[in-house]
């Protein structure tokens, strides 16, 4: 027997029994002479429930370096709290981790992580120990699933769920890494949505008006307002405020395992907002409350109680029958077929479409960022990019008009400016060397000559004149030239070209110039 030099001991055991069958364990006089027999084990006293310590022994370690690792990361695991059983399975893990889940999650989430721990999860990977998952593991149980003919999209959100429970695992210290992560599969990408028009809407909304008034109001507050779909069977009086052509978005309801109702916050933390309404989403809500008025109360106290949209009895509706409801009437006005949660796209594409900025529809339908906005609607978008890049071109050609105007230039339908005409800035900037057009051979050297420019004071300065492109129109182009005269004046050898264009850019750092590049970014 060894001990460790912390809680607990590690030793050695076997499976040899005696003559009464009564195992030898640590006992076995063939562990001293037969390094070889038996296998490695730790036991260590921990702490129960009650207060009562109770020991922990595990055995089955091929080497002592093993079984000390093992005890180790139980004592760490035992001293933040958790659970590091190094014979736990994953069925065991994942069983625990779902108790503690219902406390954190959502009814409904619950039971969706729920469904896909009992139903997929545990028989396919719960027989595994913990430790001894892997990636090899995980991708076996994917293509199993795969050659089963399971769907990409469901087993996409069953590993999922898989590498949340591992990342818990890791952030606990019983793992060294999540084997889950990366998933085995790519995310599967969206199918193409379809949207209504707004013409395909209102058909619909004067069809449900004569067949089905309460399913009309629904939608015409989903469509107005851009709400969720259990926002809206969540929605009570009390958060309705007619008056103020408001109302406030502050429980949403769901249904779990299509049996039981419950209602819970909204999705998000920006979810819980305020939401303007409009006149027609007005005259539905006072509709609503119409109706109400002539038939049986619903439930007095409780969540449920006070709801704008109920069944005839008072009671809450059902989302699944909602959809039902809903497909069936679009069926019968011989409409594309699509959910009650498009009806929100709905409502973002008319409004994007109509022009109303991005952050004013981000804030309508209430989503966390801009960015969210922006990549779900970015097709959407790009008739106002166009819109924007030509308002642009716009803008600099109206400045450049009056830029030529006020330089007295010519425009640029009546050819290049004649020298005489040009300002000191605009023959600095013919300096640029250049390369040479394709095809086009640069002038001989005897061809150079010295030319004149005019300074602003009248003083005469010689310069080598260069072959030059014309006068760009775009302001940009114009810097960017003039940056690169004066990166050519300031490495010539004459010391009065550098001065003169220092002199024209002045913030530009002097270290700057004298080394002949930029440094600012």
């Amino acid at each position: 027997m060894r001990s460790s030099s912390t809680r607990g001991r590690v030793y050695r055991r076997c499976g040899c029994r005696d003559a009464d069958r009564h195992q030898r364990g640590a006992h076995c006089s063939r562990l001293a002479a037969d390094p070889m027999h038996g296998s490695w084990a730790f036991a260590v006293d921990v702490p129960a429930p009650r207060g009562v310590r109770t020991t922990v022994r595990r055995s089955g370690f091929a080497g002592e370096t093993t079984a000390r690792n093992a005890l180790r990361r139980l004592l760490d695991a035992e001293a933040c709290g958790f659970d590091a059983d190094p014979n736990q399975t994953v069925a065991d893990y994942l069983t625990t981790w779902l108790a503690e889940k219902e406390l954190a999650l959502k009814p409904a989430t619950y039971a969706r992580y729920r469904d896909y721990v009992r139903n997929d999860l545990v028989p396919g990977l719960g027989a595994l120990r913990l430790d001894d998952l892997g990636h090899r593991q995980i991708l076996a149980f994917v293509r199993r699933q795969l050659d089963a003919g399971r769907g990409r999209t469901t087993l996409y959100r069953c590993l999922a769920t898989l590498s949340s429970a591992l990342g818990d695992a890791v952030r606990h210290h019983r793992l060294a890494s999540n084997p889950a992560s990366p998933p085995a599969i790519p995310r599967p990408s969206s199918p193409e949505r379809t949207v209504w028009t707004a013409e395909e809407a209102a058909r619909f909304l004067d069809y449900a008006r004569d067949h089905d008034p309460l399913i009309a109001d629904l939608c015409e507050v989903l469509i107005g307002t851009g709400m969720r779909k259990g926002e809206a069977l969540g929605l009570h009086w009390d958060d309705v405020h007619l008056e103020d052509r408001v109302l406030y978005v502050r429980w949403t309801l769901s249904a779990v395992d299509n049996t039981r109702l419950v209602i819970t916050t909204p999705k998000t933390r920006s979810s819980r907002n305020w939401v303007a309404i409009s006149s027609r989403v007005d005259q539905a809500l006072r509709h609503r409350a119409t109706q109400q008025r002539l038939r049986p109360a619903g439930p007095q106290t409780g969540p449920l109680a006070g709801l704008v949209f109920t069944r005839t009895d008072g009671q809450p509706l059902r989302p699944q029958n909602v959809l039902s409801r809903f497909r069936r009437l679009a069926g019968e006005a011989g409409l594309p077929r699509i959910t009650v949660h498009d009806l929100r796209h709905l409502a973002a594409t008319l409004t994007i479409t109509a022009g109303v900025p991005l952050v004013i529809v981000s804030k309508t339908l209430r989503h966390s960022t801009l960015s969210t906005t922006a990549n779900i609607y970015a097709h959407l978008t790009r008739p106002a990019a166009k819109a924007a890049v030509t308002t642009i071109q716009r803008v600099l050609a109206q400045a450049e008009e009056r830029l030529n105007t006020a330089h007295g230039l010519r425009p640029s339908g009546h050819g290049p400016t004649p020298p005489e005409d040009r300002t000191w800035l605009q023959q600095v900037t013919d300096l640029l060397p250049h390369e040479p057009a394709p095809g086009r051979t640069p002038p001989p050297a005897h061809l150079e000559h010295e030319t004149t420019l005019r300074p602003p004071h009248g003083e005469n300065k010689a310069v080598r004149d260069v072959e030059l492109p014309a006068l760009e129109s775009d302001f940009r182009s114009v810097f960017r030239q003039l940056g690169k005269a004066c990166d050519h004046l300031a490495t010539t050898r004459t010391p009065d070209a550098g001065k003169a264009a220092l002199s024209l850019r002045r913030e530009r750092p002097a270290t700057c110039v004298n080394a002949g590049r930029d440094d600012r970014i």
